[in-house]
Order: C-alpha cells, then structure tokens, then sequence
C-alpha cells in the first residue's frame, strides 16, 4: 500500500487509527505540544482577528448576505479536537465581545468520534453556540475556517528520486517467519508512482529532484483546500501548520523527508532507513510530514480565494496583541505568549496562511506587526 493508505489506517481507522482511539492526544499527557496546549492565550489572540474578520463581514451589506452585525456569522474549526480551541475563543468572545459571540454559529468538524463525544462538555457555558459538530466541512457557509495542524496529519505519499526515475514509496508486509522478535513486521520497498498526479504535482511546482532524494506530496491537503474553499460562499480561512513553500520543501535542506513519528513527546524522524519509527506500532503514535504551503495557497486560489498574508506564527501573534485590549505588559510576562511566539519553536516552526474569499485583501490585525517568513 502506499504510505498515503497507511497513514489513513494507523491515524483515521474508525477503531484502530491513532486519533480515533481517544478523545485527546496533544498535552503533557499526550505525545506531542500544540498551541493550544500552551494555555488559553492562543485562542484568546485568535478571538481578536476573528472578531475584525466578523466586523469586515457585517459592514459591507451590498456585497453580502449579512446585512448587520446580529446576522449569522459561521465559526468553522476543522480538526477540531475536544473543542479546545473553539472554547478558549468563544470565551474569550464573550467576554470582550458580546455582540460578536452572540452572533456566532460554531461548526466544529473532527474524524474521530471519541473527540466528537468530549465536545460538549469542553465548551461548557460556551456550548450554546454550538451548531453542529459532524466529521465533514459544512455543505456551504459563510464566516471564518480554522485549521490549526490539520493539514500536516492529512495522508501523503513519499516519493523518492533514482537514476531511472520518479519512484515511490510503499508499505509492504514481511513474512512472519522472516520477521525477528524485534523487527517490525512491515518495511518500505519501491515501486511504480501510483499515480500520475505525484510527478504532475511536482512539475507544477517545476520541481525537479536530485537522485536519492526522499519527499513527501500531499495531494490530500490539496484537494481538502478546494473542496473548503468552494463550501465558503464568503469569508475568511486561517491556516497554521508546520510547513514551507516549495523551493524550500522540496530542497536539499528536507531531501530526506519530512515525515515524523511522534510518541511520549519524542519526535523520531525523516530517514531512509527500510523501517522508520513511524512505521512501526501503526494506531500507537502520531505521524506528521510539512505543508506544501505554495500549493496550498494555489489550490486556494484556484477556487476563488486570495491571499492575505503568510507569515510566521510570531509575527501573527504579536500583530494581534498589539491590535488588542490585551495589556502588552503583563502579556510580555507571560509564559505562554513567550513559547507561542519563542523563534525555534512554536513560533518560527509554525506558518500562517491567511485567505479570503469576496472579502478584498483587507490589512488584518494579524499582519500588523510584520509579515516575515524565516
């Protein structure tokens, strides 16, 4: 199988995948860190660009459905989790910003079921704008989408360069007999692309791989950008990954791949090894490879979005504090503010996509301070 169908089975399979076994997976009881496990500070930031992105909306009725500010404004977290995120925003909404909250419709999309059941009770008091909670994107809707580190757990596949040519990667079983008691069970071999669409993706990036070096194509997070794209009638998305453009993704800096194993808050990562860490106990741990941002942005634009601003999560998160009621000293002095925005970690490993559909190319808060990506 190729490492695309793999990774659908140890993350997503209904009772064995990774995510769908418990309800929550980030955390010090977890295996690996989000934003959202630094504190509620990330979601309380996030709450004041939705909050401008809800105020754009309703103050153009020519242009849009949404005559006033006490229409409909659709909030749709993808990947949402528990509901974490949504809840530390929706707090932070009610208590800044009354008229907003009140006219927020919140759509929290998640694949796994256990996640699902633990929403209710995440959000709490907040949970009374809770309008749906499914595992697929609203038919159509209009608003703001976030996905924070959705699009880095989408399957990929891995393709590796020979002399001969495009080659990728697959998943194959040993047999038991010629299987140690500590060797895994499965191995990668090579073969045939399984598709014609990985050596399309690369030349549309006109990409050209040096021999032996080892890649990661999500045709997946591609294909799930256009399909929210064309369900967001009018509005904004907010994406944060780990993820570059192209020419520095597909380089010799990353030329042994980018997928990554986590467990017990230890990343194991790209090598070429026959049997990686992240082949091994599949359902037991997280796997992860970066975002192609240029063609995420692109598959954006294809279906009517602009772009608004890519930018380090840093830049993003001090644009947003220093647009809001929130007292830059006593922020200054918080710990999680310095590990959200810390350069080497969450705050530089961490991307921002900002895009907008009908809405302009807006000068957002986010992009306030300064739009730099390192």
């Amino acid at each position: 199988m190729t490492v695309a169908a793999f990774m659908e089975l140890a993350l997503y399979h209904a009772e064995l995948g990774y995510y769908a076994r418990a309800a929550r997976r980030s955390g010090r009881a977890g295996d690996f860190f989000t934003s959202v496990d630094v504190g509620p500070l990330f979601g309380e930031l996030l709450e004041v660009q939705l909050e401008e992105m809800w105020r754009l909306l309703a103050a153009n009725p020519l242009q849009s459905p949404i005559p006033n500010p006490r229409s409909p404004f659709d909030l749709v977290e993808a990947g949402a989790g528990s509901g974490r995120l949504a809840a530390d925003i929706l707090r932070a909404a009610k208590r800044r910003d009354p008229e907003c909250y009140d006219s927020i419709r919140l759509h929290l999309v998640e694949a796994s079921a256990a996640a699902r059941a633990a929403q209710r009770e995440t959000l709490g008091e907040v949970g009374e704008r809770l309008a749906a909670s499914t595992d697929t994107l609203p038919s159509s809707f209009q608003g703001a989408l976030v996905a924070n580190e959705l699009l880095d757990a989408l399957p990929t596949h891995q393709v590796v360069m020979r002399e001969d040519g495009l080659r990728e990667v697959y998943v194959a079983a040993q047999s038991p007999a010629s299987v140690g008691s500590r060797q895994s069970a499965l191995h990668l071999i090579e073969g045939p692309p399984s598709t014609p669409a990985l050596q399309a993706y690369l030349d549309r990036l006109g990409v050209a791989l040096e021999p032996e070096w080892r890649v990661e194509i999500n045709l997946r997070a591609v294909e799930w950008v256009r399909d929210a794209a064309r369900r967001l009638a009018r509005g904004f998305m907010i994406l944060i990954d780990y993820g570059h453009d192209a020419a520095e993704l597909y380089s010799a800096t990353h030329s042994l791949g980018t997928l990554t194993s986590y467990a017990a808050h230890r990343a194991e990562g790209a090598e070429s090894s026959s049997a990686p860490a992240w082949l091994q106990r599949p359902g037991e741990r997280d796997i992860t490879a970066h975002v192609d941002f240029t063609s995420v942005r692109a598959a954006a634009e294809a279906e009517g979005m602009t772009t608004i601003g890519f930018l380090d999560q840093t830049y993003f998160l001090l644009g947003l504090l220093q647009q809001s009621a929130i007292d830059p000293q006593s922020a200054i002095r918080n710990p999680q503010l310095k590990t959200l925005i810390l350069p080497g970690g969450l705050g530089s490993t961490q991307k921002v996509l900002l895009l907008g559909k009908g809405v302009g190319s807006p000068p957002l808060a986010g992009l306030s301070f300064k739009v730099r990506v390192t």
